[in-house]
């Protein structure tokens, strides 16, 4: 983007620069958080919103991804940077508590063999799911997105997305491009079953400070900084 570009992004988005210059302010450096309010109602299955979105500057996180695959796949894992990866016996592992990870990624062929982990997995949020990209034949591929940036997001009761976005630390440009990113997959992905306006409202705050509000108009007409 050109600077005429960056400047308007910024008028239009004065809030992303206050949260970068929060970092200044905490103790540690604090996430960098988007909520987002839609017009749905996910009790019905298709005002459901849940997905997945590659942050173009990453999240500032590491990731320590476990793996369950056939015995092919696990070295595969291992070399694309997995913690753990393995077969039924990291099943094992897991029911007897092994829970030292913040990603699982199953092939959907061992996914019958994670039905006994349910109770140990889903209060977490850690059951694999296809609609998370946890779910797939390509394990090693999908290791490297989540270690490269890429997060998952849901729409919860209230109808409201939850996405950590990055780190205050980030430039406000950085922010940015992540803020972007994860507005054109909510609009990507909108539920069939949307009746009327689907965007209520936007709010970026970072974990431990107030809320700002984003003029997510704005935001939707900007080309991006790709």
């Amino acid at each position: 983007a050109g600077h005429h570009d960056r400047l308007q992004l910024v008028e239009a988005l004065g809030a992303v620069p206050l949260l970068a210059a929060e970092r200044r302010l905490a103790k540690f450096d604090e996430s960098a958080e988007v909520h987002v309010r839609l017009n749905i109602d996910p009790k019905y299955n298709d005002q459901q919103l849940r997905c997945t979105v590659p942050l173009p500057a990453g999240t500032g996180q590491t990731v320590r991804v476990a793996v369950i695959a056939g015995a092919d796949d696990v070295q595969a894992a291992k070399d694309a940077g997995a913690a753990y990866a393995g077969s039924e016996d990291l099943v094992e592992e897991i029911a007897g508590g092994m829970l030292d990870f913040d990603k699982l990624i199953a092939t959907p062929a061992m996914m019958p063999k994670l039905a006994k982990l349910g109770r140990v997995l889903g209060p977490k949020g850690l059951m694999p799911n296809p609609k998370a990209g946890t779910v797939t034949p390509n394990v090693a591929q999908a290791v490297a997105e989540f270690q490269g940036g890429k997060v998952e997001y849901r729409a919860d009761k209230a109808g409201i997305a939850h996405v950590m976005f990055g780190k205050c630390s980030f430039s406000a440009e950085d922010l940015l491009s992540n803020l972007k990113a994860v507005q054109e997959s909510i609009d990507a992905n909108k539920p069939t079953g949307v009746k009327g306006i689907y965007w209520k409202s936007m709010y970026i705050c970072s974990a431990m400070g107030p809320s700002m509000k984003i003029d997510y108009q704005a935001l939707q007409k900007l080309g991006g900084e790709q």
